[in-house]
């Protein structure tokens, strides 16, 4: 009888942490990745599953550019944001696609390769962009593009175009 009662016990304790399992993985969305030919992976993330892109605690200089293909301006500037990354170590450079989930396959990734882009590339995909465009920051409209730089001591936010001149001028702003 002790060992049916311990039996019973470990059935309910088993089946109370698979059931809370699967509630977590309802209830919070897990991060997909949509893998294209030739060794291209692009993360689709909602806003929740990007704060820590936008909140990293490290030695460099963080610069996150939200831009989608799309963008005409965000197009022009990203090889600045390439150039950027390749020349500067103390530097991270983040690029948030805005571009639409069903067409990662059919323009997102074409362009990082015909664009040979090496930064890292995420797809941000949640429609309430009326609540996270303020949490990115309050005096964010939603225009593309828009860039964050920061390190551990400061941070700035810009909804404009760069040039590589003034996207430089502003890195070496922030101090390491």
């Amino acid at each position: 009888m002790r060992y049916f009662a311990a039996l019973i016990l470990f059935m309910l304790t088993a089946c109370v942490g698979e059931s809370s399992a699967d509630e977590s993985e309802d209830f919070v969305r897990v991060p997909k990745s949509i893998i294209k030919d030739q060794g291209i992976e692009v993360e689709v993330y909602d806003y929740d599953h990007i704060v820590p892109f936008l909140e990293k605690e490290n030695d460099k200089i963080n610069v996150v550019n939200f831009w989608a293909t799309w963008c005409i301006p965000c197009v022009a500037e990203l090889p600045y944001f390439e150039k950027l990354n390749q020349e500067r170590e103390d530097v991270s450079v983040t690029l948030i696609s805005l571009d639409f989930v069903k067409q990662v396959e059919s323009s997102l990734i074409p362009f990082i390769i015909e664009n040979d882009i090496a930064s890292e590339v995420i797809l941000l995909d949640d429609p309430n962009s009326n609540e996270w465009i303020r949490k990115v920051d309050e005096s964010w409209s939603g225009a593309l593009p828009a860039t964050i730089i920061y390190n551990n001591n400061a941070k700035a936010f810009y909804e404009q175009s760069f040039t590589f001149e003034v996207l430089v001028e502003e890195v070496n702003s922030f101090k390491l």
